[in-house]
């Protein structure tokens, strides 16, 4: 059986700054800030706002070396990645990896939210980052056998 998506999950958005974007989200457009948290896997802040069932990541890079520095170096503030929910991530990563696409994860690491999380490169999805992610409780009670 294969993997399946559950759901679009977020949609990543790099920033230079959180606390400039906030009353863009909260003023203009009446959303509440969820919560921000710090991923050091990853080198950055995010603040999360709900929308419906999908959320809006905010992501400050913490570090000039960090991926998402080096994407608003290049590309500016924007539209980063968008996120899949998945109950079987490590499935959902042999799928992709069986159909030729490029894994930037083939284990997935910690992310915000209390999730597993890993990307697919972009040359490989039509110029879209692509990221799966899962509950790491639901990888536990399934026996996902992924390093956290």
């Amino acid at each position: 059986m294969s993997a399946v998506i559950q759901k679009i999950d977020h949609l990543g958005i790099a920033v230079k700054s959180i606390e400039a974007a906030l009353p863009y989200y909260e003023k203009t457009l009446g959303m509440k800030c969820g919560h921000v948290e710090e991923v050091p896997s990853q080198k950055v802040r995010t603040a999360f706002f709900a929308c419906g069932e999908v959320h809006l990541e905010l992501l400050e890079p913490t570090d000039p070396e960090s991926p998402i520095a080096k994407f608003l170096e290049t590309r500016g503030e924007g539209i980063h990645h968008i996120a899949f929910a998945t109950s079987d991530i490590t499935g959902q990563l042999a799928q992709a990896k069986a159909s030729g696409a490029r894994l930037l994860h083939e284990v997935p690491i910690d992310g915000a939210g209390g999730k597993l999380v890993a990307f697919l490169h972009p040359k490989s999805s039509f110029g879209v980052l692509t990221e799966f992610c899962q509950p790491k409780s639901e990888a536990d009670s399934s026996g996902c056998c992924c390093k956290h």
